[in-house]
Protein backbone atom coordinates (compact mmCIF):
# COMPACT_ATOMS: atom_id res chain seq x y z
CA UNK A 1 0.00 0.00 0.00
CA UNK A 2 1.01 3.13 -0.96
CA UNK A 3 1.49 6.15 1.75
CA UNK A 4 -0.62 9.19 0.93
CA UNK A 5 -0.50 12.56 3.15
CA UNK A 6 -2.65 15.85 3.07
CA UNK A 7 -2.78 18.69 5.33
CA UNK A 8 -5.16 21.67 6.34
CA UNK A 9 -5.06 24.23 8.24
CA UNK A 10 -8.16 24.79 10.90
CA UNK A 11 -8.45 28.29 12.50
CA UNK A 12 -10.21 27.83 15.45
CA UNK A 13 -11.45 25.26 17.90
CA UNK A 14 -14.81 25.07 16.34
CA UNK A 15 -13.37 23.97 12.62
CA UNK A 16 -11.54 21.27 14.51
CA UNK A 17 -14.36 19.89 15.90
CA UNK A 18 -16.51 20.25 12.90
CA UNK A 19 -13.72 18.56 11.11
CA UNK A 20 -13.87 15.67 14.01
CA UNK A 21 -17.84 15.31 13.56
CA UNK A 22 -17.92 14.68 9.76
CA UNK A 23 -15.30 12.27 10.13
CA UNK A 24 -17.14 10.52 12.76
CA UNK A 25 -19.97 9.48 10.39
CA UNK A 26 -17.60 7.30 8.09
CA UNK A 27 -16.21 5.49 11.12
CA UNK A 28 -17.01 1.55 11.38
CA UNK A 29 -16.32 -1.01 13.64
CA UNK A 30 -12.18 -1.94 12.68
CA UNK A 31 -11.54 1.88 12.26
CA UNK A 32 -8.34 2.89 14.07
CA UNK A 33 -7.59 6.75 14.64
CA UNK A 34 -3.97 7.93 15.95
CA UNK A 35 -3.90 11.11 17.20
CA UNK A 36 -0.62 12.41 17.67
CA UNK A 37 0.95 15.87 18.36
CA UNK A 38 2.45 17.87 21.45
CA UNK A 39 0.52 18.62 24.82
CA UNK A 40 -2.17 21.05 24.29
CA UNK A 41 -1.94 20.55 20.13
CA UNK A 42 -5.68 19.60 20.70
CA UNK A 43 -5.55 15.90 20.54
CA UNK A 44 -8.17 15.21 23.65
CA UNK A 45 -10.98 18.07 21.70
CA UNK A 46 -10.71 16.51 18.59
CA UNK A 47 -11.45 13.16 20.24
CA UNK A 48 -14.27 14.55 22.18
CA UNK A 49 -15.59 15.63 19.44
CA UNK A 50 -16.10 12.75 17.39
CA UNK A 51 -17.11 10.80 20.17
CA UNK A 52 -20.21 13.23 20.76
CA UNK A 53 -20.91 13.34 16.79
CA UNK A 54 -21.89 9.41 16.75
CA UNK A 55 -22.86 8.46 20.38
CA UNK A 56 -26.62 7.53 21.03
CA UNK A 57 -27.13 9.88 23.99
CA UNK A 58 -25.10 12.93 24.06
CA UNK A 59 -22.66 12.43 27.66
CA UNK A 60 -19.45 13.80 29.45
CA UNK A 61 -16.42 12.99 27.63
CA UNK A 62 -13.69 12.67 29.96
CA UNK A 63 -9.78 12.64 29.01
CA UNK A 64 -8.31 8.92 29.16
CA UNK A 65 -4.75 10.15 30.55
CA UNK A 66 -5.72 8.45 33.78
CA UNK A 67 -8.30 5.89 33.23
CA UNK A 68 -6.51 4.42 30.06
CA UNK A 69 -9.37 4.15 28.17
CA UNK A 70 -13.00 5.09 28.05
CA UNK A 71 -15.47 2.95 25.45
CA UNK A 72 -18.59 4.11 24.56
CA UNK A 73 -21.37 2.79 22.89
CA UNK A 74 -22.46 4.39 19.59
CA UNK A 75 -24.25 4.12 16.68
CA UNK A 76 -21.66 2.84 14.53
CA UNK A 77 -21.02 0.20 17.42
CA UNK A 78 -18.14 0.09 20.23
CA UNK A 79 -16.00 3.24 20.55
CA UNK A 80 -12.68 2.76 22.73
CA UNK A 81 -10.96 5.80 23.74
CA UNK A 82 -7.65 5.69 24.64
CA UNK A 83 -4.08 7.63 25.97
CA UNK A 84 -1.11 5.85 26.13
CA UNK A 85 0.90 8.44 27.37
CA UNK A 86 1.15 6.96 31.05
CA UNK A 87 2.46 3.95 29.71
CA UNK A 88 5.70 2.28 29.44
CA UNK A 89 5.09 0.29 26.13
CA UNK A 90 2.89 -2.12 23.88
CA UNK A 91 3.48 -4.63 26.21
CA UNK A 92 0.68 -2.32 28.19
CA UNK A 93 -1.11 -1.92 25.16
CA UNK A 94 -1.97 -5.96 25.14
CA UNK A 95 -2.49 -5.44 28.58
CA UNK A 96 -5.60 -2.86 27.65
CA UNK A 97 -7.06 -5.30 25.33
CA UNK A 98 -6.42 -2.61 22.36
CA UNK A 99 -5.19 -4.95 20.07
CA UNK A 100 -8.82 -7.15 20.36
CA UNK A 101 -10.58 -3.74 20.18
CA UNK A 102 -8.91 -2.52 17.23
CA UNK A 103 -10.77 -5.41 15.61
CA UNK A 104 -14.12 -5.20 16.60
CA UNK A 105 -14.74 -1.81 17.66
CA UNK A 106 -13.84 1.94 16.55
CA UNK A 107 -10.69 3.21 18.28
CA UNK A 108 -9.41 6.27 19.16
CA UNK A 109 -5.75 6.24 20.30
CA UNK A 110 -3.82 9.50 21.46
CA UNK A 111 0.07 9.15 22.10
CA UNK A 112 -0.04 6.38 19.80
CA UNK A 113 4.37 6.15 19.42
CA UNK A 114 3.75 3.55 22.77
CA UNK A 115 1.79 1.21 20.19
CA UNK A 116 5.45 0.82 18.30
CA UNK A 117 4.95 -2.74 16.08
CA UNK A 118 1.08 -2.99 17.28
CA UNK A 119 0.30 0.25 14.79
CA UNK A 120 -2.17 -1.66 12.60
CA UNK A 121 -1.63 -0.89 9.15
CA UNK A 122 -4.91 0.37 8.61
CA UNK A 123 -5.31 3.06 10.50
CA UNK A 124 -5.59 6.51 9.92
CA UNK A 125 -2.79 9.14 11.57
CA UNK A 126 -3.61 12.42 12.35
CA UNK A 127 -1.08 14.61 13.27
CA UNK A 128 -2.08 18.42 14.93
CA UNK A 129 0.32 20.82 15.64
CA UNK A 130 0.24 24.53 16.44
CA UNK A 131 -0.33 27.02 13.53
CA UNK A 132 0.58 30.39 13.76
CA UNK A 133 -1.92 32.19 15.92
CA UNK A 134 -3.18 30.97 19.35
CA UNK A 135 -6.19 28.73 18.20
CA UNK A 136 -4.98 27.70 14.62
CA UNK A 137 -3.71 24.05 13.80
CA UNK A 138 -2.49 22.54 11.49
CA UNK A 139 -3.97 18.73 10.52
CA UNK A 140 -2.10 16.36 8.78
CA UNK A 141 -3.13 12.97 7.39
CA UNK A 142 -0.99 10.32 6.83
CA UNK A 143 -2.49 6.70 5.76
CA UNK A 144 -2.07 3.39 3.35
CA UNK A 145 -5.38 1.91 3.38
CA UNK A 146 -7.31 3.32 0.39
CA UNK A 147 -10.73 3.48 2.28
CA UNK A 148 -9.73 6.56 3.69
CA UNK A 149 -8.92 8.31 0.34
CA UNK A 150 -12.47 9.47 -0.33
CA UNK A 151 -13.70 10.54 3.00
CA UNK A 152 -10.11 12.59 3.66
CA UNK A 153 -10.67 14.29 -0.03
CA UNK A 154 -13.79 15.16 0.32
CA UNK A 155 -13.56 16.60 3.53
CA UNK A 156 -10.27 18.24 3.19
CA UNK A 157 -9.60 19.03 0.11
Amino acid sequence: MTARQISTTLTSPDETCALAAQMGAFLHPGDVILLSGGIGAGKTHFARCLIQSVLLEPEDIPSPTFTLVQVYDTRAGELWHSDLYRLSGPDDCVELGLTEAFETAICIVEWPDKLEDLTPANALHLILSDGDQEDVRILTAQWSDPRWTAMLERLIA
